[in-house]
Order: structure tokens, then C-alpha cells, then sequence
């Protein structure tokens, strides 16, 4: 039996060495017929490598650009101030009816809400007591002029009817005037007063709600209506920037929610002083707005500097972004080549990208920088 198990362990042995030989001329024919890989020695000068193969990595020729150069930022759409207008009422009262919410889309005149007002009762009753001191003025006066005619009365007493009279019809003008200031209509003596819409626009801030109080003057506006079809976008530009900024001169502004729209915003202002902490200036851009811009909204601004600049253009696989920056590869004579840091510009059409620094126009660089670099790696 020992015996037994002996042979067949020895059959087994043999046959396994059998299949290895087996295998190992099976690969060694395959490795023959493959092309020998690529083989990357990185030099003890950084950045510099040795390829055995660098036909195996095409070269593309950077070409020039000439544009401006171009600042992004970051802006938030503002309500512009000199369109806001608040909604105010210099009769003090109680809320009895709402017509309008914030959010709305109000035009010239329509009524937003109305109060009971105190204030315009008193209004009331004050212009009547002017009308009834009037007319009782005006008959004295009758009177006395008749009187004077026939001798009955003296003349300081006519004077005296005249001045009353006079007086009468003042105290009706001024009485008339407070019942115009406070908003009523002195045809309907009723102490409800309707707060109307001073301009057409959108109601942006709601201060009151139903049986509410409204001060005066004094107390917070009902309502604030903002016309938007101008708006202010407010720009954070840090002092090393300013230069791109200049009163009067026009930006681009890009909406993330509609990528295929360009609008232009020309700069208004440039704060004058910086914030200590930041070290950026507020830049105020005025925008037309077509109905897409809603006030909190974030874009994205492009300045545009003095002159234009020639940068060089690269095709985009030839930049690499390792460890948060770009880089190309560029030859550096026979089997080798140099990895340059550079400074990424924006996308061009055909799969293009502008390169602020690093390398000029007419520098030769690898055109797919990613395959040069997974070689590196293995």
C-alpha cells in the first residue's frame, strides 16, 4: 500500500513539471512576438525622463492666440437701490384687507391693502367743521356789506366779516390739503384709507399681515417694490486685480442655470476702500435683466484686461492636472523628456486649451501628456 502512494505522488510530480515546461514555452513565444514596452528612467534632474520608445508619444505644436486677458469672479444679483421703492402711508391704522404678497408682480396704482384709520377720521372731521365755518363766514359777510351799504354798520365791521371770511376759506384749504396728504379722497368721507402701488414692479420685502397695525412713518414700510428689469451684480475683485477693472468698460456674465447666455454688465462703481481682511474691492456691475436674473442669485464675471496678450494654444490632452497643477511635457533631445509646470487658460473650441504661462507659441509639447505620465508611473 506505502508503495502504492509513493508511485502515484511521483506520476503527479512529473506531470506538473511536464505542464510548467509546457506553459513557460508558451509565454516565452508570446513575449517574442509582442512590441517590447515602453520604458520610462526618471533622471536625478526632477522632472526629466528617458523614454526608450518616444516615437511612441506624438508631439503637438503649441499655436498663438491673441486675446485679452481674463479675469473670473464671482457676483451676487443685488436689487438696484435707485429702483427701489418703498410703500408708505402717513395715516396710521389697522390692517383690514391684503390684495397683494411678496413675490407679486404689481403695476402703477393698484391697491395692495387697505386700513381703518383713526388719523383720517379726524381728517374728515376737521375739513367739515372748515366747511361750515365757511359758509357761515361767507353769509356773515353778506350781512355786513349789506348793512354797510345802508349805512348800518361801520367799516372796521365789514373789515372784520372780510377777515373772518377769509380766514374760514384758509382753514378749508389747509383741511382739504392734510385730507390729500394722507391718501383719502375727500369725496368719500369714510375712515378706510387704500394704500395704493407707487411704481409697477415686484414686491420684494412685506412688512405687515392682516389686522395688523401700520404706523406712520415711524414703523416699518408695508411693502417695498423693486423694479428689476435693471438689477446690480456686486463683484469681489482682489487688489492684485484692480487693473482689470475700469469705470464704464463692460463684463461678461455667465448664469449657471443657463450655460448658452451672455449677458453685459457695465461697471458702475469700484468701492473705494478695501476690506481689511480680504484684501477685495466691491465692484458693482449694472445689468439689463432679460427675466432670468432673480435677486440672490450667484454668477460668474469675466473683466477683460487693457490689452491683448499672445498665449499659446495646446491641445487639452496635453495638459496634465496632477497635485492641483498643470503640466506639460515638453522633448528635451534624443530618448528624453521635461515636465514644465504651466498656469491653464480657458477651453477653445476643438478640444483646445489657452496656457497663460509656461510655455509660448511655437513650443513643441506631448500631445496626450496622460499616457506619457501613466508610463511614468509603471
Amino acid at each position: 500500500m506505502t508503495w502504492k502512494i509513493l508511485l502515484e505522488a511521483g506520476a503527479f510530480t512529473a506531470a506538473a513539471l511536464l505542464l510548467a515546461a509546457c506553459n513557460s514555452d508558451v509565454h516565452a513565444n508570446v513575449k517574442q512576438e509582442a512590441p517590447p514596452p515602453a520604458t520610462v528612467v526618471e533622471l536625478n534632474n526632477a522632472g526629466l525622463f528617458t523614454v526608450d520608445h518616444p516615437e511612441q508619444f506624438p508631439l503637438a505644436t503649441a499655436t498663438e492666440y491673441d486675446a485679452a486677458p481674463e479675469l473670473d469672479t464671482t457676483g451676487t444679483v443685488i436689487v438696484d437701490i435707485s429702483r427701489n421703492v418703498p410703500v408708505i402711508s402717513l395715516a396710521a391704522g389697522r390692517v383690514v384687507e391684503i390684495d397683494a404678497r411678496l413675490g407679486d408682480t404689481v403695476r402703477k396704482g393698484q391697491r395692495l391693502l387697505r386700513i381703518q384709520s383713526n388719523d383720517i377720521a379726524q381728517a374728515f372731521s376737521a375739513y367739515r367743521q372748515a366747511l361750515a365755518d365757511d359758509v357761515l363766514a361767507k353769509a356773515q359777510l353778506a350781512r355786513s356789506q349789506l348793512l354797510f351799504d345802508k349805512g348800518a354798520v361801520a367799516q372796521k365791521d365789514l373789515e372784520v366779516a372780510k377777515d373772518t371770511e377769509a380766514k374760514a376759506a384758509v382753514s378749508v384749504e389747509t383741511a382739504l390739503q392734510q385730507l390729500r396728504t394722507l391718501g383719502a379722497d375727500p369725496s368719500h368721507p369714510e375712515p378706510f384709507l387704500d394704500i395704493l402701488a407707487p411704481v409697477s414692479g415686484v414686491i420684494t420685502e412685506q412688512n405687515v399681515t392682516t389686522a395688523a397695525g401700520v404706523q406712520s412713518l415711524g414703523g416699518p414700510n408695508p411693502f417695498t417694490i423693486s423694479d428689476l428689469s435693471h438689477v446690480w451684480i456686486m463683484c469681489d475683485v482682489y487688489e492684485n486685480n484692480l487693473a482689470f477693472v475700469r469705470l464704464g468698460e463692460f463684463s461678461n456674465i455667465h448664469l449657471d442655470a443657463y450655460p448658452d447666455l451672455v449677458l453685459k454688465g457695465r461697471i458702475g462703481n469700484i468701492g473705494p476702500i478695501l476690506d481689511p481682511s480680504l484684501r477685495t474691492a466691491k465692484v458693482r456691475l449694472e445689468v439689463a435683466n432679460p427675466g432670468v436674473l432673480r435677486l440672490g442669485m450667484f454668477v460668474r464675471a469675466t473683466f477683460f484686461g487693457p490689452k491683448k496678450l499672445a498665449t499659446a494654444v495646446v491641445p487639452a490632452d496635453a495638459v496634465l492636472h496632477l497635485h492641483d497643477r498643470d503640466w506639460v511635457y515638453e522633448p528635451a533631445g534624443g530618448k528624453q523628456f521635461r515636465r514644465i509646470e504651466v498656469v491653464g487658460g480657458k477651453m477653445m473650441p476643438g478640444h483646445n486649451q489657452t496656457i497663460a504661462s509656461g510655455i509660448k507659441p511655437g513650443d513643441r509639447v506631448v500631445a496626450n501628456a496622460l499616457n506619457l505620465q501613466a508610463t511614468a508611473e509603471q
